[in-house]
C-alpha cells in the first residue's frame, strides 16, 4: 500500500514543486516505486519531470472529470518514476465538479484504484485553497510543508495549519503534517537562522534535519526538464534531496516500528 503525501503551501515561491519533483526522483533512485501527481494547472511538476504538458494525451483533468481511469492517464517519465500530469485544462475543472456529490473525494477514489502499484504517491498542490487542493488534501494521509525561513512565511504557515486542521475535521481524519522542510536556506542570513529556530521550537521532530540550500544548479534544472539528481547529481541541491528522501524513509520506518 502506497504512502500518499501532499507537498503543500498556500504561499507561492517556496520550493513546493521543486520539492515534489526532486523528492519523487530521489525516492525512485532509492528503488521505490513512485507516482507524482501534478494538481497545479501551471503544470510545472509535469514539465520538471521531462513531460511536455501540452502534449499529454490524458491528464489529471480527465481523471477528475471521470473521462478516463487513472491508470490510463499515468505517463512513464524518463526519470525513474511515473507522472499523472497536468496543464491549464485543470483550471476549468472546479466549475465542472462544483455541484457533484462527493466532489471532494474524486482524487481519493481514483488513487484507491492504483495505490497498490506504488510505494509512494507524491501530490504537488497548487498554492491556493481551491476545490482542487481540497481534493488533494482529502486524498492523502500526510503533508510535507516546504517553506523559506523568512518573516512572511510564518504568517502563511499559520493559515496552512488551520486549513489542514479544518480538512482533518471535516473530510480526512487521518490527515497529518509529517514534516516541515526548510528551502532556499542560507545559513549566513541572521533572519534565516532566527526563523529556523522558531520552526524548531514549534514543530520539534517534525522539522526535517535536512535543509535545501540556495543552489544555482537546482534553480536551472527545471528549464532542462530534469530533476536535479539527473541534471547535476554532484550538486548541493541533489545531495540535499537525496538526504531528505533518506531521512523521510528512516522516519517512516521508525513510525511503523513504533506502531508494531
Amino acid at each position: 500500500m502506497a504512502q500518499i503525501i501532499a507537498i503543500a503551501n498556500q504561499k507561492g515561491g517556496v520550493g513546493k514543486t521543486t520539492t515534489a519533483v526532486n523528492l519523487a526522483a530521489s525516492l525512485a533512485v532509492l528503488k521505490k516505486r513512485v507516482l507524482l501527481i501534478d494538481m497545479d494547472s501551471q503544470g510545472n511538476a509535469t514539465m520538471g519531470s521531462g513531460i511536455q504538458k501540452n502534449d499529454l494525451l490524458y491528464s489529471v483533468t480527465d481523471v477528475l472529470l471521470g473521462e478516463v481511469p487513472i491508470e490510463t492517464a499515468i505517463t512513464k517519465a524518463e526519470v525513474g518514476y511515473r507522472v499523472l500530469g497536468s496543464n491549464r485544462d485543470l483550471a476549468g475543472v472546479e466549475l465542472a465538479i462544483a455541484e457533484q456529490d462527493g466532489r471532494e473525494f474524486i482524487l481519493r477514489d481514483a488513487i484507491q484504484q492504483i495505490e497498490d502499484k506504488f510505494d509512494y504517491i507524491i501530490v504537488d498542490c497548487a498554492p491556493s485553497l481551491s476545490l482542487i487542493t481540497v481534493n488533494a488534501l482529502a486524498a492523502v494521509k500526510s503533508v510535507i510543508i516546504p517553506m523559506q525561513c523568512e518573516y512572511y512565511a510564518l504568517e502563511g504557515l499559520a493559515d496552512l495549519t488551520q486549513t489542514i486542521d479544518r480538512i482533518q475535521q471535516a473530510l480526512n481524519p487521518d490527515l497529518e503534517i509529517i514534516g516541515v522542510l526548510r528551502t532556499m536556506y542560507d545559513a549566513r542570513n541572521a533572519l534565516t537562522r532566527d526563523v529556523s529556530d522558531e520552526l524548531e521550537q514549534y514543530f520539534g521532530k517534525k522539522l526535517y534535519e535536512t535543509v535545501i540550500p540556495r543552489n544555482v544548479r537546482l534553480a536551472e534544472a527545471p528549464a532542462h526538464g530534469l530533476p536535479i539528481i539527473y541534471f547535476e547529481k554532484s550538486s548541493k541541491g541533489a545531495v540535499a534531496y537525496l538526504n531528505l528522501a533518506a531521512e523521510m524513509l528512516k522516519k517512516t520506518k521508525v513510525k511503523k516500528g513504533s506502531k508494531a
